[in-house]
């Protein structure tokens, strides 16, 4: 019996009505200006909720700083994303922010936009 009554609301939970509210609009997330180890416990969070919708807009214009925990952390959101079926696009990618993907061999795995010529 307890596993019975286990299954009943995990079955009402995933009605189909209230995610299709959910996923008729893109999620936009807004990184930091500081995306280093520091800040990722919040980064963290906001991209956990962000997974809630099927699609997810990642404006990447106001990173300053990034370090190799931050660009990890959204190379596992992207993956999670795509799992989930998904899509994840950006509005844009600051300076800082395509150096340090650069740096490391993930500008093309984040997917992130070319950098603007000067």
């Amino acid at each position: 019996m307890p596993s019975a009554a286990t299954t009943e609301p995990l079955q009402t939970a995933a009605a189909p009505e209230p995610a299709a509210d959910v996923t008729a609009a893109p999620a936009a997330l807004v990184l930091p200006a500081d995306c280093r180890i520091g800040a990722q416990v919040a980064l963290k969070q906001a991209l956990l909720d962000a997974l809630e919708t099927d699609g997810i807009v990642l404006d990447g214009r106001a990173v300053e700083r990034a370090d190799t925990a931050a660009l990890q952390l959204l190379t596992l959101f992207q993956r999670e994303v795509k799992a989930r079926g998904g899509t994840l696009s950006w509005c844009g990618a600051s300076d800082a922010l395509n150096e340090a993907a650069g740096l490391l061999g993930l500008t093309q795995i984040l997917e992130l936009p070319a950098a603007a010529l000067a």
